[in-house]
């Protein structure tokens, strides 16, 4: 998720503390009102509805509950991010469990409090366009998502490593409306040791460092989402402690006694056959019967081909969007690059393949080169360049297709471009394609 061309709403006195926010929220590509009493944010937030509001709790002429509460009347009202001294996390545990988004210790991290923002920045769809895609196949993957939003089971999505899961989970929250935040959690990036903590919370003094109460994701998620990517690599242990979540809608904190209910909407996700996982040992088969209520799989970038032009146009929008006009757009062969590509690592693959060539590139158009250069053997970038070097890159990727419909058979491909075995292998030699069998 990206703050850019986010409308954020900045509520803050301290003139150094604004300043220093506004200035870096503006590097990240947010838009930002900033408002340094009670009573300008609230007359602005009458007028205007920013996608997520940062509010000191300490103001000169009242304090961020207030105007907490009082914005909580509005229609679509925006998610709160309070920034709070150490002293004041009881009331801003207080305003979490009444349904604002979340909050931060002062002095906090400025990369943790990014994280803790752009997971309150719900995405918005453009009007009259699809939001994951214009295929059948996502186009059906986004109807089912928006038809669960309206319902609180459990939902785990399915797919390979860079399909998109985490983009149709974050659907799926927005689409549920005025709902709290979106907490994402890797179940394969926090090492098992600290994974309950992170997840359920800790009191002071429940372990050594220990030394004021954390609040977990499930507790910071309110009645948001709590996504568990990966969810195939949780820990035994906390499996079980997952289960018990999810049956009884309640937790304790480690090292805690008081029950604390569990309110958030839950979607897993994992590139793994938990099936197979059941039958090893590894994973609980209690817990997949309770996590898969509604089973949604994602489908891979190889099988939807229809949307790897749409992808690519957005990814090139959204790479070119900080005033970079030497990129006007994707040429034919490189779009034609694209759908005879195999696309391993499916959608995220593709974003960091137009990324590295938007930034390359000497444009104005994409071509393939740009979006394969390991493919590029035969080539330098000069030769890309006029008639001569548009019409060698169309036959080679011609030749590409051809062999591939073949099997990677010369004479078969030879017949079928109607030439002999022996001018294609020249073609094959001058064009870098590799050797193949005959």
């Amino acid at each position: 998720m990206s703050l850019e061309r986010c409308a954020i709403g900045l509520i803050e006195d301290d003139p150094i503390m604004g300043e220093s926010l506004v200035q870096r929220l503006a590097i990240e590509g947010a838009e930002v009102t900033w408002w340094k009493t009670k009573a300008e944010a609230v007359q602005g937030l009458s007028k205007r509805r920013p996608r997520a509001v940062i509010c000191d709790l300490k103001l000169p002429d009242g304090n961020g509950e207030e105007i907490f509460l009082e914005t909580a009347k509005f229609e679509r009202a925006p998610p709160f991010l309070f920034m709070t001294a150490f002293g004041e996390i009881d009331q801003a545990v207080r305003l979490m469990r009444c349904g604002a988004g979340d909050y931060v210790t002062k002095p906090f991290e400025m990369s943790s409090f990014l994280e803790r923002l752009e997971t309150l920045v719900e995405p918005v769809a453009q009007e009259g366009d699809g939001v994951l895609g214009v295929s059948a196949a996502m186009r059906a993957v986004e109807c089912t998502l928006l038809r669960l939003a309206k319902v609180g089971a459990p939902v785990l999505l399915t797919g390979e490593t860079g399909s998109g899961k985490e983009v149709c989970a974050r659907l799926l929250h927005a689409s549920r409306g005025k709902s709290g935040p979106f907490m994402a959690v890797n179940c394969a990036a926090i090492p098992a040791e600290l994974m309950e903590s992170e997840l359920f919370g800790h009191e002071k003094g429940a372990f050594s460092g220990a030394h004021a109460r954390h609040l977990g994701y499930a507790e910071r998620a309110g009645a948001g989402t709590l996504f568990l990517d990966e969810i195939g690599e949780l820990a035994p242990k906390l499996q079980a402690k997952l289960l018990r979540l999810l049956e009884e809608r309640s937790f304790t904190r480690v090292g805690g006694e008081q029950v604390v209910p569990f309110r958030a909407k839950v979607i897993c996700a994992t590139n793994a056959d938990l099936l197979q996982k059941v039958r090893e040992g590894s994973f609980r088969e209690d817990l997949l019967y309770r996590i898969n209520v509604v089973h949604v799989p994602v489908p891979p970038l190889r099988d939807r081909g229809e949307d790897i032009a749409w992808l690519m146009d957005r990814f090139v929008a959204e790479f070119t969007g900080n005033g970079d006009d030497r990129i006007q757009g994707t040429s034919a062969l490189a779009v034609e690059a694209a759908l005879a590509h195999g696309w391993p690592g499916n959608v995220r693959e593709l974003r960091n393949r137009v990324e590295r060539a938007v930034a390359l590139s000497d444009g104005p158009l994409l071509m393939p080169g740009d979006l394969f250069p390991d493919l590029e053997t035969a080539f330098k970038p000069s030769h890309r360049e006029g008639l001569e070097g548009i019409r060698d890159e169309a036959e080679r990727r011609h030749i590409t297709r051809v062999l591939a419909e073949n099997d990677g058979a010369v004479l078969a491909t030879a017949r079928a471009l109607g030439v002999s075995r022996t001018t294609l292998w020249e073609k094959m030699r001058r064009y870098g394609l590799g050797s193949v069998r005959d």
